[in-house]
Order: C-alpha cells, then structure tokens, then sequence
C-alpha cells in the first residue's frame, strides 16, 4: 500500500471538516504537504468511486455522503487496486520443496491477514477520524 491512502483520508477528513468551504487542490496539497498534482489524482479516484463531487471549473469537492456514511475501507477501495494488499511472487520453482508450496501457504496467511484488515477498516468512519484529530488538536 502506497501514501495515495493516507493522503486519500487526509483529503476526506479536510473537506468534511469544513464542508462549505470550497478549497483548491493547492489548498488541500498545502495541507497534505504534497504537490497539487497528486492531490487532483487522488481526488479522482476518489469522485470515480462515489465518495466526492466535483464540478469542471468550481474550485472544491464535497462529499457525497455524510462522514459517519464514509468508512476507510471505503477510501481503501477507491484508491487501491482490486487486488489483494499482499501479491504472491510469480513463478516459484515447482520442483522445489519451498517454492512448490509457499503460494498456497501465504494466500492462507496473506488472505487472513486482508480480511482483518477490511474488517478493521469497515469499522471505522470519517466521524471516528474527524473526532481524534478535534482531541488532538484540543
């Protein structure tokens, strides 16, 4: 998993804190601490996968649903690839005693360790990131 996640999160908890406040990418990317650039893309990602609206044109993004609506496995989904977080190594040596085997046993582990953590991230809304950042910054 890359810091497209992170930042993705980071973008949602900006524009649900202020919501009637339309800010620019450089806004958000001055926040983020990260160039504009990456922050359109992530934006896009994020209006691809029904979390935001934008308008060609307006300045901002608002949400599509209320925070307590949004999850971060949600955001996780919108901006990873359909694929599993962990990836197997392509073509172990089958006549090998290791390599013949070890797909199937990490696809054992590795799924197991996914599934706790969408579970994880099923369980946790924008309003839980929003209310630990509000105590943090108290």
């Amino acid at each position: 998993m890359n810091s497209q996640y992170a930042v993705a999160v980071h973008v949602l908890a900006l524009i649900s804190m202020h919501p009637d406040h339309a800010r620019t990418s450089e806004a958000i990317a001055g926040s983020v601490g990260t160039n504009p650039v990456v922050v359109r893309n992530i934006i896009g990602l994020l209006r691809r996968a029904g979390l935001l609206r934008t308008q060609r044109g307006v300045a901002g993004a608002v949400l599509t649903r209320t925070p307590d609506a949004v999850t971060l496995l949600d955001v996780y989904r919108a901006v990873n690839p359909p694929e599993h977080l962990f990836r197997l190594h392509e073509q172990p040596n089958p006549q090998c005693p290791v390599g013949s085997h070890i797909q199937d046993t990490l696809e054992v582990v590795f799924g197991t360790a996914q599934r706790a953590l969408e579970e994880r991230l099923g369980q946790v809304t924008l309003v839980d990131v929003m209310a630990d950042l509000a105590q943090r910054a108290s």
